[in-house]
């Protein structure tokens, strides 16, 4: 030992030697003070509290020896070569009992002088699975196992679920008492600050539990909760959990998550629970961001409700548009109409039924919506029915659905903008035509998530192009007529534009409470153009807006907003459209009134 010391600079020696290795641990003592260095013992952590109330634990081989001389039966050791000349004790040893330890000829001599039959020795060299235990334990036909409580390091945990597996009595000789010393992570912490290290990052795994039945956690899952020090989640979620005896929090709110892990660092390895597949509508993603500069953060994903609802329904997913509702909003008439099937995640209460009503309003009645309330649990309920036939019905918490439309070919609508004047719902209320419309909603270039406002809406055919384009955004049409207003309201029910919310008022006025937009087309500005466009630039100083004039006033009010407005990208088009109409056998061309297409972007710095 002493010469091993020699031949580092280093001050610190550790013993990590078996807890039972007593003789060593005081050799490599006295070895430290006779060459001045800092000794220092690494205790294996117990897993006492792991053995089954069945286990009889003693203190000392003598009493192992004690109580196997009331049995019978063979009786597999594990407790090593060094002690089993005190096994010999034992009234007929050689018939019964079988050591295991490690390949020494010497230790192989020495059992053989004592009276052990060579027969009943198994050398053989760690560590040892479950698996190979229990065939040993079967393989000799033993009634008893001893061991050692020699940590996780000893292949203790293994030695317990094999004695269980095998239905043997397990016999557990304690540790020797007033050990004194640190345990892993003391130790690396002690290292860390005596030799000015880094410290190793704290460890968080996020784990994807799938449905929430524990049935339904992979391996990987559960082996990771298994090895934590404390587990966190939502109520629901810990307790698939409960029968592991972890410390766990309860709660879902980043922050206070967060701070539970930074107020008890006494945890080196933390899992956080998470619903379905933290990849698919999850918190996951945030909860990475909020940890991932303090902590080493690893994420596990589980199986998904969308994956689980389809093979329940025997049905693909490969072709399932995804979406969710629960806690968010989202235009599912519109992706109800433009594709095969939509799932999603809803949650609220009676928010099946309501839905399933909003789409038979839309038309979309015979639309055949499959229900799932509490997937994977012993409630586990599934619903199928038209959204003719479960409009208002009372069902809803948190649940799946997916959507099938068998008439995708007459509802799906062709991706860009066009709509013919002829097809919108029209009275006697002024509307702005096809061809101005394409010219205008190029112009705003929306996004598939873009706000608009769409000021002086008429009939509403400027809001639908848009909503139909802005698919996963949304459209205020600002109106202050009450006839184009319902108009507005026929319209988007007709083609399926649930994301239109009609803002009854006169602008600016009417707009003030509005969400930000990031866009706007002004049809019709009722005088008030200098007043919308000073709201439209403070709710968002970078917004995207066009306008469309006829009379010269209002080309000539506009101009004046383009020099006190501080604006970019300035496009001013003077659309003159002929639209042909039949005189006898020959078509005539009638002009229409000019139009001015004004578009810009606010460029007010912020």
């Amino acid at each position: 030992m002493k010469e091993k010391m020699r031949q580092t600079d280093g001050q610190f020696v550790i013993d990590a030697t078996h807890p039972y290795a007593v003789v060593v641990s005081k050799n490599i003592k006295k070895a430290c003070e006779e060459e001045n260095k800092t000794y220092l013992r690494l205790l294996r952590s117990s897993k006492m509290d792991e053995v089954d109330e069945d286990c009889i634990i003693v203190s000392s081989v003598e009493e192992a020896v004690g109580i196997l001389e009331q049995t019978q039966g063979k009786v597999l050791l594990t407790t090593g070569s060094k002690e089993l000349n005190k096994y010999t004790k034992l009234t007929d040893f050689e018939q019964r009992l079988y050591p295991r330890f490690l390949p020494n000829a010497q230790a192989i001599s020495e059992c053989l002088e004592m009276g052990y039959p060579l027969k009943n020795l198994i050398c053989m060299q760690g560590p040892f699975c479950e698996e190979l235990n229990t065939a040993l334990l079967k393989q000799i036909g033993a009634s008893y196992m001893v061991t050692k409580e020699s940590g996780k390091a000893g292949g203790f945990e293994e030695k317990l679920a094999s004695a269980k597996a095998a239905g043997v009595q397990l016999i557990v000789i304690g540790r020797p008492t007033n050990e004194e010393g640190r345990s892993l992570d003391e130790m690396k912490d002690f290292l860390t600050n005596a030799l000015g290290l880094e410290p190793d990052k704290r460890e968080v795994t996020i784990v994807g539990i799938g449905m929430g039945a524990k049935e339904n956690m992979t391996v990987e899952a559960l082996q990771a909760c298994k090895e934590a020090d404390v587990v966190l989640g939502a109520t629901r979620m810990l307790e698939i959990c409960a029968d592991l005896n972890k410390p766990t929090y309860a709660g879902y709110k980043y922050e206070l998550l967060k701070e539970y892990l930074d107020t008890h660092k006494e945890y080196k390895k933390a899992v956080l629970l998470m619903s379905g597949d933290i990849g698919f509508y999850s918190g996951g993603k945030k909860m990475i961001d909020y940890l991932k500069d303090d902590y080493e953060v690893k994420t596990l994903s589980g199986i998904s409700s969308v994956v689980y609802f389809c093979t329940k329904l025997q049905t693909s997913w490969d072709d399932v548009k995804l979406m969710s509702l629960h806690g968010k909003s989202g235009n599912l008439v519109a992706a109800v109409a433009n594709n095969k099937k939509v799932f999603s995640l809803i949650g609220g209460k009676d928010a099946v039924g309501a839905l399933a009503s909003t789409l038979k309003d839309y038309g979309l009645g015979d639309v055949m919506i499959h229900v799932g309330n509490d997937l994977s649990y012993l409630e586990e309920k599934i619903i199928h029915g038209t959204a003719s036939e479960l409009a208002g019905q009372p069902i809803g918490g948190l649940c799946v659905i997916l959507v099938e439309n068998p008439k995708l070919e007459e509802t799906k609508r062709p991706v860009t903008h066009g709509i013919e004047d002829d097809e919108f719902i029209r009275a006697k209320v002024p509307m702005t035509k096809a061809e101005i419309r394409s010219i205008s909603l190029s112009k705003l270039a929306l996004k598939e998530d873009s706000i608009m406002y769409d000021v002086g809406a008429g009939t509403g055919s400027v809001s639908i192009e848009a909503a139909l384009q802005a698919v996963d955004g949304q459209v205020y049409a600002i109106e202050k007529n009450e006839t184009a207003c319902a108009l507005i309201e026929e319209n988007k029910r007709k083609f399926h534009a649930a994301n239109i919310e009609v803002v009854p008022g006169l602008a600016p006025e009417a707009l003030v409470d509005l969400p930000t937009p990031t866009h706007a087309f002004i049809g019709g500005s009722s005088g008030n153009m200098k007043e919308i466009l000073d709201l439209l630039m403070n709710k968002n100083p970078k917004i995207r807006v066009v306008i469309n004039t006829i009379a010269l006033e209002s080309i000539s009010e506009t101009l004046a907003c383009l020099k006190e407005f501080p604006v970019k990208d300035v496009d001013i088009a003077s659309v003159s459209i002929a639209k042909s109409r039949t005189l006898g056998r020959y078509h005539m061309m009638t002009g229409l009134n000019p139009i001015y297409i004004v578009s810009f972007t606010m460029d007010k710095e912020n």
